[in-house]
């Protein structure tokens, strides 16, 4: 665990995140600012700061989980489409690699790297999102 990671606060339950999947290799919670309503974060359960840090078992763990999230998320929430991404150093709000896997719709005004972010109207619509994904996994 990493001195002040906000995301191995979550890992090690310290710090409370709506959870829709948690096993040996990784966590994949709910982002507080979602792009759009179950906008999950994947993030390895040891801290890892970037991509090319990671090993490629790790590898296998984090992408197999954004992989089965993309193909989930549609069903689950009702979406025509995931969008994925991980940023590295630049843009990368918290210094422990998490993949992004927001779902989308055609229309929803996702434009380029340039977009807006939401809030849920509460801690229960978050969890209620959180627990529809959870469910479909």
């Amino acid at each position: 665990m990493a001195t002040g990671c906000v995301f191995c606060q979550i890992v090690a339950g310290e710090l409370s995140a709506p959870t829709v999947l948690d096993d040996d290799d990784v966590v994949a919670f709910l982002d507080r600012r979602p792009l759009f309503k179950g906008h999950v974060l994947v993030v390895p359960r040891e801290h890892v700061a970037t991509l090319p840090d990671l090993s490629s078992e790790q590898l296998a763990g984090v992408m197999g989980t954004a992989q089965r999230l993309a193909g989930v998320l549609p069903r689950a929430l009702g979406a025509e489409g995931t969008f994925v991404a991980m940023n590295n150093v630049v843009s990368q709000s918290v210094p422990h690699l998490h993949v992004h896997v927001v779902p989308r719709r055609k229309g929803d005004g996702l434009r380029g790297f340039f977009w807006p972010r939401t809030r849920y109207e509460d801690e229960a619509e978050a969890l209620a999102v959180a627990a529809t994904i959870r469910d479909a996994l």
